[in-house]
């Protein structure tokens, strides 16, 4: 999932060198935290929120063969 995550952030943002994406887990859920330089917090999170949502579609999608919760947060 995190190389997922970081796959497609990269690909969006100008500043790939500075995308980090870090993937904590317990019981129920994994947490991956997505960082992204100050300038691309725009292109990440998109007009309304669609990108983000995309986003959390996609690796809820390729989530779905584990019984855990994703959640995908997009942090400065």
């Amino acid at each position: 999932m995190k190389e997922l995550v970081e796959v497609i952030a990269k690909s969006l943002v100008d500043y790939p060198d500075e995308v980090v994406v870090t993937q904590t887990e317990n019981e129920k859920a994994i947490v991956l935290e997505l960082r992204v330089a100050q300038s691309d917090m725009g292109k990440v999170i998109g007009k309304q929120g669609r990108i983000a949502k995309a986003i959390r579609a996609v690796v809820k999608a390729a989530a779905s063969k584990e019984d855990k919760k994703v959640i995908v947060e997009i942090l400065q």
